[in-house]
């Protein structure tokens, strides 16, 4: 066979951190808290209590938040996490930390068993690449919050 016989399909990885020339606004997580009021200004309050949604923040070595994902949309006990897709943005944006987020539609804070089972598997995958897991925070729709990191649990 001939080099021409096979079709092998080029990828090409593109990031834009500005569109249409916006001027950037420079946000800075310097504490749980801050992290949770920004969190939940993202959240939808209208299904907080009965939807369970993950955003991921994207930041660099500044603590400066670089994007936000709204990576899956659940029922009213789960949602999808799929490792992959948040590591794959983090090295796209050149991310050297995330922070991770879900809400409990229960309003109840305590981790689940899956809630630790997938930190601490996002927190592995991300030291292969030198990325820090900043933290995990679980959202209850009364406005409060559980950090993982105050707690020791990361």
């Amino acid at each position: 066979m001939r080099e021409s016989d096979y079709l092998i399909k080029e990828l090409e990885v593109v990031y834009h951190p500005y569109k249409n020339n916006d001027i950037e606004q420079k946000v800075t997580i310097k504490t749980s808290k801050t992290a949770a009021e920004l969190l939940f200004s993202m959240y939808n309050t209208n299904t907080m209590n009965f939807q369970e949604e993950f955003i991921v923040l994207y930041i660099n070595a500044a603590n400066n938040i670089i994007g936000v994902q709204h990576l899956s949309k659940g029922g009213i006990t789960a949602t999808s996490v799929d490792i992959r897709i948040v590591l794959a943005t983090a090295l796209k944006c050149f991310a050297t930390g995330i922070l991770i987020s879900h809400n409990h539609p229960s309003g109840q804070l305590k981790p689940s068993i899956n809630d630790e089972v997938i930190t601490q598997n996002i927190k592995k995958a991300c030291k292969y690449f030198d990325i820090n897991l900043l933290d995990h925070i679980i959202l209850a729709p009364s406005g409060k919050y559980f950090s993982f990191s105050d707690t020791g649990m990361l």
